[in-house]
């Protein structure tokens, strides 16, 4: 199993557009692809971050390759002022009750 995780700084208005559209493409990894599932969090840096979790980076990359661009993907793109690099996590030790 592995964790994504993902960091964004929001264009100023566009903060719902991007959490509808976030919740739109994740519904739809998990409905019609592998995904595991996946949180969107709001820090108090002011940045959004998200985190999610596949069986594999083969897994998260075939689900990107074949998955059909939608309007939520560019309504969320449009939202994003700043996106940083991915970070691929490998848990080592899980004690999150769920």
């Amino acid at each position: 199993m592995i964790i994504i995780f993902y960091k964004w700084r929001l264009k100023e208005g566009k903060e719902n557009q991007f959490i509808s559209s976030w919740s739109e493409i994740t519904k739809d990894l998990l409905d019609n692809f592998s995904s595991l599932g996946s949180r969107l969090h709001f820090g108090n840096d002011g940045f959004y971050y998200g985190y999610a979790q596949w069986n594999s980076l083969e897994d998260r990359d075939l689900a990107f390759q074949t998955r059909s661009v939608t309007e939520s993907n560019i309504l969320m793109k449009d939202a994003i002022k700043e996106s940083f690099p991915e970070i691929v996590f490998e848990p080592l030790k899980d004690y999150l009750k769920i």
